[in-house]
């Protein structure tokens, strides 16, 4: 990110608060960035929970991706809906379009996941433009503000968990995101893979017995086979999730670190997916190689 930088802020998923989506623009436009909007950002489509109808969001969307000024595509928020678009975007289009950075969480983990496999780009998991975090009335939460722009500007610090389900060091590209969305894409042809890789994990107001069966339906799949370690963020509104996390991840026989504040909730960290990570479990944090000057090995 440099200052003078185009910025696309589009709803891909829900409706955003006006007066949330003008603080963030302006919170953006801080930065030295210059900040446009999609033309249908504020729709609402007549089931209230989507931006906009399909068509529309996915224009917004891939607009945005294909403008050449723009470097970056902030989403809005989250809810619901990134998943409806996958097959009306015009992928060859975007691949023409040349790598930038989508930026967003939540709902969002439909676009990461796909972004990967159709466009082969990093992507950013992080605060939204139209989120409390970035966009609340006393101004952005200082860690997640600082958190933000450090992975912005492609030097991200590590990050800090809290605790440990099975101990040790693990690098590989980070991937995943929110859990439901993972889940809800397999049998697709965006069916999430963590071969290779560390897998994050989060999510939002779901009983321990959903997340078991989710988690149950990414083992069956084979989702897990070959990961190399699992970095768990924040289960808001979860009640106790660790026993079902250490039970159904445990048995896979790599590091899990957790605790991390990426995903929901306050503090959000921002962090790079489709970049070389690692997990240490004796330092408990989660850090980027390009970020923090590790070497992959």
């Amino acid at each position: 990110m440099l200052q003078g930088d185009t910025v696309a802020i589009v709803s891909p998923s829900g409706p955003p608060d006006p007066v949330l989506l003008e603080r963030g623009v302006q919170r953006l436009a801080s930065l030295g960035l210059k900040v446009t909007v999609g033309a249908h950002v504020l729709d609402r489509q007549e089931l209230d929970y989507l931006a906009g109808d399909d068509a529309a969001r996915a224009a917004d969307l891939q607009a945005a991706w294909c403008d050449p000024a723009v470097t970056m595509v902030f989403c809005s928020r989250g809810g619901y809906g990134a998943a409806r678009l996958l097959d009306l975007l015009d992928w060859d289009a975007m691949r023409g379009a040349g790598s930038k950075v989508l930026v967003g969480s939540s709902d969002i983990t439909a676009l990461h996941n796909a972004f990967a496999i159709e466009l082969g780009v990093p992507t950013l998991h992080g605060p939204m433009a139209a989120c409390d975090v970035l966009a609340g009335e006393r101004g952005p939460e200082p860690s997640s503000w600082e958190s933000l722009q450090a992975a912005l500007s492609g030097t991200p610090a590590p990050v800090r968990g809290d605790r440990v389900l099975a101990p040790g060091r693990a690098e590989g590209v980070l991937s995943g995101g929110n859990l439901s969305l993972l889940a809800s894409m397999c049998g697709t042809r965006w069916q999430p893979s963590f071969a290779g890789k560390i897998a994050f994990l989060e999510d939002i107001g779901e009983e321990p017995y959903r997340i078991d069966r989710m988690l149950t339906q990414l083992l069956q799949a084979g989702a897990f086979d070959g990961v190399r370690g699992i970095a768990l963020g924040s289960w808001v509104d979860c009640g106790d999730p660790y026993p079902i996390l250490r039970d159904r991840l445990g048995r896979l026989g790599v590091p899990i670190l957790a605790g991390l504040p990426v995903g929901h909730g306050s503090p959000q960290m921002t962090v790079w997916l489709g970049r070389l990570g690692v997990i240490d479990t004796e330092s408990c944090s989660l850090a980027d190689t390009l970020g923090n000057g590790e070497q992959a090995r």
